[in-house]
């Protein structure tokens, strides 16, 4: 780059890792401790099949249940979004985690199966109402170019939470379930009172800004962010094959589950201790790039799978698509938070969002029928989708 004389202008460095740590503002360092506190208490979903079949209802009622959990969850994307831009970041919080408490301790009273079914509905709904509030919260703290170090700290935040709740949470419930719904409902109410007193409101639209309407309009108009949409919902498919049919193919190669379960442990102690460096290298580059190449290791680490499945393919397996994981998810994040107009933050964040829903409900159970058919090619299809979703979102940033 040149200045006015002529001469070279010095290219401006990127700070280090400590330095972007430090700059990050004390609202930020609330609202990473509010959400480790709220995902270490999340018990209730990682224990609910055992907690309903043990109540005396079958696996498939149990499913149904867990289902429900699913559409609540589905259907939070959307309303966080719409609430974060309408009453505000904070207050969206505030009632995800008060109507969170009041489901969670509703449900374990719950004696038939349709009232079960419809308050762990509204427990999917009212437990992740938040997420789009509390992204699009980090994005008004964090101006835009820096935020992705912010961004992956959120995400630490989360995972170190969903890696050491779950011990907590089976240890509450070989003494009694109820408590592990009170624990729950506990973490619950103690972020929602750490939002009230120590997080600030956030930016809110007018009533005329947060009008669907209005958001609709902008969301068609957008072509880059519809690009990368489409990309996150064909790379979130491929993503959730870890969570059921990465789990049958370890099986059906004769391996315990415990072999599976010391996998997907290598994919939690990865992303805790290697996201945040990789940012170090990640932010140097363009952002739909790194992205790119993000989503083209997740597609290459399940296609993998096509191999015999020996112990060191299954590591690798892991390994590629967890760095991919790494390096495009608090990437991706930041690029949506960079695209959205401020009045329309939330609702970005909860499209954005709806996209991973719509990999969690249609990656495993399509995943299965493709596996039950031909397991090579559900692993075929993952390379496949892996570098559509890797043209797609090269084509996002070019449009962008």
């Amino acid at each position: 780059m040149e200045n006015e004389g002529g001469d070279v202008a010095p290219a401006v460095p990127h700070p280090t890792l400590r330095a972007s740590l430090s700059a990050l503002p004390r609202a930020a360092w609330i609202l990473y401790l509010g959400t480790f506190i709220n995902r270490f208490g999340s018990f209730v979903v990682v224990f609910l099949v055992l907690y309903i079949t043990r109540r005396g209802f079958s696996i498939q009622q149990a499913g149904l249940a867990l289902g429900a959990y699913g559409a609540g969850n589905f259907l939070s994307s959307a309303a966080g979004g719409f609430l974060a831009d309408r009453i505000g970041r904070r207050k969206t919080i505030v009632l995800s985690m008060f109507l969170a408490a009041v489901t969670l301790m509703a449900l374990s009273q719950a004696e038939t199966l349709g009232t079960i079914i419809v308050l762990a509905a509204l427990t999917g709904l009212t437990a992740d109402l938040y997420r789009a509030a509390a992204s699009a919260l980090l994005a008004d703290l964090i101006p835009a170019g820096q935020r992705l170090v912010a961004f992956t700290m959120y995400r630490l935040a989360i995972n170190a939470g969903i890696a050491i709740g779950p011990a907590v949470g089976g240890f509450l419930a070989d003494r009694s379930f109820f408590w592990l719904f009170a624990a729950d409902a506990i973490t619950s109410v103690l972020y929602g009172v750490i939002a009230i007193f120590a997080l600030p409101e956030g930016r809110r639209g007018t009533k005329e800004e947060a009008r669907w309407s209005v958001a609709l309009q902008t969301v068609v108009k957008d072509r880059p962010f519809l690009t990368f949409l489409l990309a996150s919902a064909v790379i979130t498919f491929v993503f959730f094959q870890f969570e059921s049919n990465f789990a049958l193919h370890v099986r059906d190669a004769g391996y315990p589950t415990s072999v599976y379960g010391l996998l997907i442990s290598l994919n939690g102690l990865l992303i805790i201790l290697l996201e945040l460096p990789l940012t170090v290298i990640t932010r140097r580059y363009p952002q739909h790039r790194v992205i790119a190449v993000g989503y083209l290791l997740v597609g290459i680490g399940f296609a993998v799978n096509l191999a015999p499945a020996t112990v060191l393919l299954l590591v690798i397996s892991v390994i590629l698509w967890t760095f991919g994981e790494m390096i495009s998810a608090p990437v991706s994040t930041a690029y949506v938070a960079d695209l959205a107009p401020p009045h329309l933050r939330g609702r970005y964040m909860g499209f954005y969002g709806l996209t991973w829903s719509i990999g969690l409900m249609l990656g495993p159970s399509l995943g299965a029928l493709i596996f039950a058919h031909n397991p090579d090619a559900l692993w075929v299809l993952c390379g496949i989708l892996g570098g559509v979703a890797t043209w797609l979102v090269l084509r996002s940033g070019r449009r962008q």
